[in-house]
């Protein structure tokens, strides 16, 4: 749980940011009432493939004047990159939302089973069991084993648990099951609601968001602790030049997890929170 009482943060909405419903370390009250400490005033909960922390968050938001964005995050896969999808306010088609979501949940589970298949060829032995107790909500990945290896004494940091074993090239990786940024964008437009790009980076070229954009893509994530400032740059003129929310927030997971980034030191200004908002409004239409 957190203790610490936080500076006040540099942003006033922070629009990216994962709980214990997927692979963060607050649960979807301690991060409304950390975000409250920081002085935002409003919040995205954007969990891996869940909406679980929803229900608890936007108690909570409610008692402490904070305005919540109901989002998720999915994974997919593009020529190779991992790409991530944003999706911001679904509301209209939530039971074949959940089904898509439940499905990719089930396919994590297949994928740690064989991350640990591999790494008990490397001498590192560990059951689901053992990792599944450290996944606190319904979604199960890659930090979770981590965890699992550190309390057994395998590796002593998250960084080293991934830079050793888990990241893509490493000897325990394993590929997830394979959804295009295409299909996340279409799963999130027809269930009412906003899809972005998360933290593009150096990872995709213009070209490829251009396609995205033609797909239905409706934002990019300018704002980012993975972003130089030439990236920031770069990405807020493409979103201008093609009519994009220019979003932002600090995939803030947890001291932990994410040593440095903290609530709302990445994000936006409350006029995009208005955009974004009523863009969610004539989506649900």
């Amino acid at each position: 749980m957190y203790c610490e009482v936080k500076p006040k943060a540099k942003y006033k909405a922070d629009l990216h940011c994962h709980t214990t419903a997927s692979d963060g370390i607050l649960t979807p009250a301690e991060i409304v009432r950390l975000a409250d400490e920081r002085g935002l005033r409003a919040l995205a909960i954007t969990d891996h493939d869940t909406i679980e922390g929803w229900v608890e968050a936007e108690k909570f938001a409610s008692q402490v004047g904070l305005r919540l964005i109901k989002g998720l995050e999915i994974n997919t896969d593009w020529k190779g990159k991992e790409i991530h999808i944003l999706g911001y306010g679904p509301g209209k088609e939530k039971g074949s939302l959940e089904r898509f979501l439940e499905e990719l949940r089930r396919k994590r589970v297949d994928r740690i089973e064989e991350i640990l298949a591999k790494l008990s060829r490397l001498n590192i032995h560990l059951s689901l069991t053992e990792v599944k107790q450290y996944a606190k909500g319904q979604s199960i990945g890659r930090p979770h084993v981590v965890q699992a290896m550190m309390a057994k004494g395998y590796v002593s940091t998250y960084q080293e648990g991934f830079e050793k074993y888990l990241k893509i090239g490493a000897p325990a990786y394993v590929p997830r099951a394979k959804l295009t940024p295409t299909e996340a964008i279409s799963i999130i437009r027809e269930a009412g609601g906003v899809a972005v790009l998360a933290h593009p980076g150096n990872n995709v070229s213009q070209e490829e968001i251009q396609k995205w954009i033609e797909d239905g893509l409706q934002g990019i994530e300018i704002s980012h602790p993975d972003h130089t400032p030439n990236q920031k740059k770069k990405y807020e003129r493409l979103a201008f030049r093609n009519g994009l929310l220019a979003t932002g927030g600090s995939d803030y997971h947890g001291p932990r997890v994410k040593p440095g980034v903290e609530l709302g030191d990445w994000g936006v200004d409350l006029e995009l929170v208005d955009q974004l908002e009523q863009l969610i409004i004539s989506s649900r239409l």
